[in-house]
């Protein structure tokens, strides 16, 4: 069997959209997946850009910043501002049960705004190419 990179996400729930929300933030420029903390996190450059959590129950979490729309991710009802000070800086995290359908094209762009905020600019500028 191959390895998806899974490690600690379960197969039923969400299981699959941790995988998809992985492969889409490995795409991105120098990205790389480390696991401080028992959490699942990608970097660019040693600078955090996302927290993925995919829970024993088959729930889905993730942590971005976003400095451009997070005022506006905090209107809806499965997001909130993150712990420990970082809602101040922009950080938000969403969160889904085992039984929702999380809009993975959302979390996606979220994901890229998050990457663009973290990484140097003439890096996060090679997204717009």
């Amino acid at each position: 069997m191959a390895d998806d990179g899974l490690r600690g996400a379960t197969v039923r729930g969400n299981g699959p959209h941790v995988a998809a929300l992985r492969r889409h933030a490995l795409a991105l420029p120098e990205a790389v997946e480390e696991f401080p903390w028992g959490e699942r996190a990608f970097k660019v450059r040693r600078k955090v850009f996302a927290f993925v959590w995919a829970g024993d129950d088959g729930g889905l979490r993730l942590t971005v910043k976003l400095p451009v729309s997070a005022e506006m991710a905090l209107t809806l009802p499965f997001v909130a501002p993150t712990g420990y000070g970082l809602g101040r800086s922009g950080w938000v995290t969403a969160s889904f049960g085992p039984d929702d359908e999380p809009p993975l094209a959302m979390l996606c762009e979220w994901i890229d705004q998050s990457f663009r905020a973290v990484a140097p600019k003439r890096l996060a500028a090679t997204l717009d190419r």
